[in-house]
């Protein structure tokens, strides 16, 4: 497998692009930092200087228009994600996307679309599949040694006061698709998917109970599998003591990790069933210091572009995920069970995560 350099540009140098910087930075060669893209100028000038970058440019359309990038970075806002995206598959530059990758699944199905036509591919920055603890748990999944997965569960308990939501973009529908279901929950249940598989059905609550936001801030779902496991997700932006949780068991051995913005080893903690005390030695003959994060994930991107493959997360991996949102949304809301596959183009869900209105809306516009 040949290795190249890759030129990186990040758009959007707001707090996660530090995040990226680092990861190109600690890639060893095989990406560099050639442009930053801001639409306030002075901040993407200062962010440049920090991180050594040569260009900065006031727009992505100026960026493409230059030719000199191989990956975009896309780090602005979510209502931005879906068009950004979709200027760069045109311009055939292939583009990594914070998440939520889009607002709604009308617009995942749009990337996922355009990809098709473009040479470039989209991926979805959805790190916590890629810690060393995670790619073990799947490999001795994937190998038997657990025996079938029976029940998990998945907690985001974190907490975000008035003044989080004080920035315009955040708790609206419109600008940031939905609450900590869309864009702080998806982390923990992306990665639960990663192990557990596709996810067959959702019967979901949601609820606005603390903040003075247009979104939920609490929701929590009964999700069944393909494979015939049962977990529970909970998403919350009130929970003063804020965990990452996530809990697998298995016939053979319970899997533990409970960290809050990335885990390492030393967040895992494994649980054999009476008999299978041999888990533990296979679990703890892996070790590894690698946390999880930008870095893993970014060099598992260039892995796979080294490969001529599309880099995780592949808009089809996060696809999945997005329908899992809008369907726990759809249910939470009409209060229906909702199947793999049922909110199809047209649907209401299909094209704003709110769908047909939230409960407390209704109330106030009663």
């Amino acid at each position: 497998m040949s290795q190249r350099n890759y030129r990186s540009a990040i758009v959007g140098t707001g707090g996660i692009a530090t995040a990226h910087a680092e990861a190109v930075a600690a890639s060893a060669g095989r990406a560099g930092l050639a442009a930053a893209v801001d639409v306030d100028l002075g901040r993407a000038k200062a962010f440049a200087e920090t991180w050594q970058i040569p260009r900065v440019h006031a727009s992505l359309t100026d960026l493409l228009r230059e030719g000199e990038v191989d990956l975009v970075h896309l780090c602005t806002p979510p209502a931005l994600h879906a068009p950004l995206a979709l200027e760069c598959l045109e311009a055939g530059v292939t583009v990594l996307v914070e998440k939520p990758p889009t607002l709604s699944l009308a617009e995942m199905d749009a990337l996922v679309e355009a990809e098709t036509r473009s040479t470039a591919h989209v991926a979805t920055v959805l790190q916590h599949r890629f810690g060393a603890g995670a790619l073990r748990l799947r490999r001795l999944a994937d190998a038997g040694e657990l025996g079938r997965p029976l029940l998990a569960t998945c907690a985001t308990q974190w907490y975000r006061d008035e003044a989080y939501f004080a920035v315009p973009w955040r708790g609206t529908w419109e600008s940031e698709g939905g609450g900590p279901t869309m864009g702080h929950g998806i982390h923990q249940f992306d990665l639960l998917f990663s192990v557990l598989g596709p996810w067959r059905e959702v019967t979901a609550v949601a609820a606005r109970r603390a903040r003075a936001v247009d979104t939920e801030d609490v929701s929590t779902a009964l999700v069944t599998f393909d494979s015939g496991a049962v977990a529970t997700v909970v998403n919350s932006v009130v929970s003063p003591r804020q965990t990452s949780a996530l809990r697998f068991d298995y016939e053979r051995a319970t899997v533990e990790v409970e960290h809050l913005y990335g885990y390492t080893d030393d967040d895992w903690t494994v649980t054999p069933a009476p008999g299978h005390e041999d888990v533990a030695s296979l679990w703890n003959g892996e070790r590894s210091s690698v946390p999880s994060g930008h870095q893993g994930w970014f060099a598992a991107v260039l892995d796979a572009l080294d490969r001529g493959e599309a880099p995780p997360v592949t808009a089809g991996d996060a696809r999945r995920t997005m329908e899992f949102i809008a369907a726990l949304y759809r249910s939470a809301f009409t209060g229906e069970r909702v199947r793999s596959g049922q909110i199809t183009p047209g649907d209401p869900f299909a094209s704003r995560m709110d769908g047909t209105g939230t409960p407390w809306e209704k109330v106030r516009n009663q």
